[in-house]
């Protein structure tokens, strides 16, 4: 696995980290903004805490594990691409937290978001995070799951955020869940 000092992750700080979109895009999962691990390993949910591939893996979203830690490999890319699995960030921005981005932000990469669905047309946009999709989305009362609209045509669901620090959910919690979006959007 790879390892970082304190100093060098910061040197990642408002780095972006190129989405993940193939041609036959079906499932497109968001993250609210990179971690400095995303950045300094140019891989989505990086962070060794988090607990997304090890969900998708177990919700048979991939079929083989893919240790994000250490920097996703051309093949996990080509592997997640040929699934119709892309990854993209509400926010591209890399920061140590979350909490650390604006309500301005959000907003601006939501719209932004917004505008590469309508673009790429996946048939499920899965957004992590409820807080932050309320935010972004201007959707106080949004709840998790399927979203009762469409942007364009594709499925909007909010699905739990993997982070570590989102402690009540566990891998087990976070598979049903994604194979729910992973289902409707054909992957499963």
């Amino acid at each position: 696995m790879a390892s970082f000092t304190r100093a060098e992750l910061e040197s990642y700080r408002d780095q972006e980290v190129p989405d993940l979109l193939g041609p036959d895009l079906r499932l497109l999962f968001v993250g609210i903004n990179p971690g400095l691990w995303t950045a300094a390993t140019q891989t989505h949910f990086a962070h060794p805490g988090n607990r997304f591939y090890p969900a998708l893996l177990r919700a048979g979203i991939i079929l083989e594990p893919i240790s994000p830690s250490d920097g996703m490999t051309d093949a996990d890319r080509a592997a997640m691409k040929a699934r119709g699995i892309g990854i993209t960030n509400v926010v591209a921005r890399a920061t140590a937290r979350a909490d650390e981005l604006s309500r301005q932000e959000l907003v601006a990469g939501g719209e932004r978001l917004r505008r590469l669905v309508e673009e790429r047309a996946p048939r499920v946009v899965a957004v992590a995070g409820i807080t932050a999709y309320r935010t972004a989305f201007r959707e106080p009362k949004a709840k998790a799951g399927l979203q009762p609209y469409d942007w364009g045509t594709s499925q909007v669901w909010v699905v739990p955020n993997p982070s570590g620090l989102n402690a009540h959910d566990t891998v087990d919690s976070l598979a049903r869940a994604y194979a729910e979006a992973a289902r409707a959007a054909g992957v499963l």
